[in-house]
């Protein structure tokens, strides 16, 4: 069985100082870098990014509910440093592109040449998916429900998790495992 790591959004601007800063984020950098170290060259890896332009509709001055975060060519859109070692430009998917569409899950991105998340998946043979990320109430349970519906057999990773709100983790958790999502 065939198996990927997906990482979402630990971007700067969602840890600890950034402008969305998240519960829990550098921990779950940390975390992430673990189970990379422990899986490189065994297991693919690829990379969601919240990739904005300076006026995307999810910002508090366009009408969103955010503060601007994540814009393109900022330091707070980059991945964190601790993970760049293990980003390939073909494994990475930028999503929330088009500054009229808000989109959350890892599945709405594309790579340099355009492809999918799911198609890449696909074309690496993939059956199994492990993802990690933040925020645990967004992107990332997005992105596995997505990854479910697809036909993926999807694992979160709990301790490589962060959140915007700690009791919004806490709920999120249990309804995933519902819908299918394995935590663990």
């Amino acid at each position: 069985m065939e198996k990927a790591i997906v990482v979402v959004d630990e971007l700067y601007d969602f840890l600890t100082g950034g402008s969305l800063a998240c519960g829990h984020s550098l921990e779950a950098v940390a975390a992430t870098k673990a189970l990379l170290e422990r899986n490189k060259g065994r297991i693919p890896v690829l990379f969601i990014c919240d990739h904005h332009p300076a006026n995307h509709c999810s910002f508090v001055e366009q009408g969103g509910p955010w503060p601007p975060h994540c814009v393109a060519g900022t330091r707070g859109g980059e991945i964190h440093d601790d993970l760049k070692p293990f980003v390939t430009e073909e494994l990475t998917f930028n999503k929330g592109c088009n500054p009229a569409v808000e989109q959350y899950s890892g599945f709405e991105g594309r790579n340099a040449a355009g492809q999918s998340l799911a198609e890449v998946l696909q074309l690496l043979g993939t059956e199994v998916v492990y993802v990690v990320g933040i925020a645990t109430e967004y992107c990332v349970r997005n992105t596995a429900e997505d990854l479910l519906k697809a036909g993926f057999k999807v694992t979160v990773l709990e301790d490589c998790l962060g959140w915007v709100d700690a009791e919004g983790h806490k709920n999120t958790l249990p309804e995933l495992s519902r819908e299918g999502v394995r935590i663990k």
